[in-house]
């Protein structure tokens, strides 16, 4: 929180602290004596779908003409265009290739080369056609023929009946040609376009008003109009209705291994409305991740939050020892051996001359004090001291009322389930090819602890099967006396090592004057699984 506070006073702005594990009793008292919420809750910083997928999504309604798909791809450069009830529901999606198929030429059959599925209205608004005359039904969907009237009008009207091709169901679109214009309209074709946006005959319009032809002008050229009538075909028959969904909140990992041999274009992204919330393609999966951490006071990926290292890791602020971290890129990396990283954020505020209010302050004070228990743990250092008394010039507060305050609020023993007991500051380590975990919690004696210790050593049982882990230990200090209690779970061997003396139980050790957990404990246990390893 102190070094959000920092960046924001430096005026870097879109920084916002976390936290991926629960408060306490100590933290609420720290948070609340200084009025200041909890952070933000993070579960986990997995990639999601929804991090990457396009997210301003244009659909077309069902009704929809090819050409209106074609021009859609077009102006908004998707491959795949979803497609839409009347109620906005996905029904289908429809792409490029099945575009392309619509309008491929069938050399078999010529007859279903100028075959259009499409209404009336469908064909003008494609055409921009100026509508002379407007016959029966427009809105009715049918099968239509295009035909382009530019032979002699014999042999065109002879091709025709050869087809098949009743009046009807005929679409002619001619040039100038008054006479096969006559000529359809007496046959009763269903269309009739003049082309070239020539202007026609009054008595080509009244003659097609009379016998109830349909007749537009184009302003395209014959050949363009033909085409276009046929794009004016509605997508309905060719849209995809089997198409790949994928929920917006998945993981992008989970949906990579899933859709990897797939060979859909792109995939139907679905909110938890199950509306349509985006879409996602094979390229959107390659897409950098915008979700940037910045890790305080940890750099262990075992430590930080799940999915840290599926995500950019931009800088590192820590005091604990170097763990074996690789980053593709360059990192700002702060490391200082002092007794607490609270201790290195506010040094940053007083060497750029930033002055922290009294409450900030307090917070800062607070983790250096928990740290450090009041600059009594051996990772305490001269440096801490001189950062808490400048600290102590800027809170409302002294670094003991602080320190009481803070170390008697409450027993996170009596105010948690034991199975949140053995999670309390909890770390997974991985050393001598070995993984295990040390929690600790501070107290005030050990009465608490006694009162319930068979219920805390089930549960780190528990947390040692749950993480798969070689051994899972709890460091119980208490801080008047400066000693701390060490319950382990694990393998009997490994525990037959530990040389500090038995307290009642085989499981449980007397560890006089070790209370820092960094400094002190995790280079003992390393040091027995060296030995074993040897």
């Amino acid at each position: 929180m102190a070094y959000a506070a920092f960046k924001e006073a430096r005026g870097e702005k879109g920084y916002v602290a976390a936290r991926c594990g629960n408060s306490n009793a100590r933290i609420d008292a720290i948070l609340a004596r200084f009025h200041t919420p909890l952070p933000l809750y993070l579960a986990d910083v997995h990639p999601r779908v929804q991090d990457v997928m396009v997210q301003d999504v244009h659909s077309l309604a069902e009704n929809a003409t090819c050409a209106e798909a074609l021009e859609f791809i077009d102006r908004y450069s998707h491959r795949v265009v979803p497609v839409v009830d009347v109620a906005q529901k996905l029904v289908g999606t429809i792409g490029t290739p099945a575009l392309a198929h619509a309008f491929l030429p069938q050399i078999s059959e010529p007859k279903r080369m100028r075959l259009v599925n499409t209404d009336l209205h469908s064909i003008a608004r494609t055409l921009r056609a100026e509508v002379v005359h407007l016959g029966a039904t427009p809105e009715q969907v049918e099968e239509l023929y295009v035909r382009i009237g530019a032979m002699d009008i014999a042999s065109f009207w002879r091709l025709s009946q050869a087809e098949g091709i009743p009046a009807e169901k005929s679409i002619i679109v001619v040039g100038d040609r008054s006479d096969i214009q006559q000529r359809s309209i007496e046959l009763g074709v269903r269309l009739l376009v003049i082309t070239g946006g020539k202007r026609v005959h009054p008595a080509i319009a009244d003659a097609a008003q009379a016998r109830g032809t349909t007749l537009f002008i184009s302003p395209y050229d014959s050949a363009t109009t033909a085409w276009l009538i046929r794009t004016a075909g509605r997508l309905a028959p060719i849209v995809d209705r089997n198409f790949a969904t994928v929920n917006a909140d998945s993981r992008l990992a989970d949906v990579r291994r899933k859709v990897g041999g797939s060979a859909a274009p792109a995939f139907m992204v679905m909110g938890d409305n199950g509306r349509l919330a985006g879409i996602l393609t094979k390229t959107d999966m390659l897409k950098p991740v915008p979700t940037r951490l910045v890790l305080v006071d940890h750099n262990e990926l075992t430590q930080a939050v799940p999915g840290a290292d599926e995500v950019t890791i931009t800088e590192i602020i820590d005091h604990h020892r170097l763990a074996p971290m690789a980053t593709p890129q360059p990192i700002f990396f702060l490391n200082d051996p002092v007794g607490s990283t609270c201790t290195i954020v506010a040094d940053l505020f007083r060497r750029y001359g930033l002055k922290p209010t009294a409450d900030l302050a307090g917070l800062m004070m607070s983790g250096l004090i928990s740290d450090t228990l009041l600059l009594q743990s051996p990772t305490s250092t001269a440096k801490d001291a001189d950062i808490l008394a400048w600290l102590e010039s800027h809170a409302d507060i002294k670094a003991k009322a602080l320190a009481e305050l803070i170390f008697s609020s409450g027993s996170v023993i009596l105010a948690s389930p034991p199975a949140k007991v053995v999670r309390s500051d909890f770390k997974i380590y991985d050393e001598e090819g070995t993984t295990f975990s040390v929690s600790q919690v501070e107290e005030l004696g050990f009465d608490n602890f006694w009162a319930h210790a068979k219920d805390i050593s089930a549960a780190l049982g528990e947390l040692r099967d749950a993480e798969k882990l070689s051994f899972a230990a709890l460091l119980v200090t208490d801080i008047n006396t400066q000693n701390s209690l060490l319950l382990v779970k694990g393998e009997p061997e490994f525990i037959r090592k530990i040389s500090y003396a038995h307290v009642e139980q085989d499981e449980i050790f007397d560890l006089p004057g070790v209370v820092s957990r960094k400094k002190q404990l995790i280079p003992y246990l390393t040091s027995l699984l060296r030995e074993m390893r040897g």
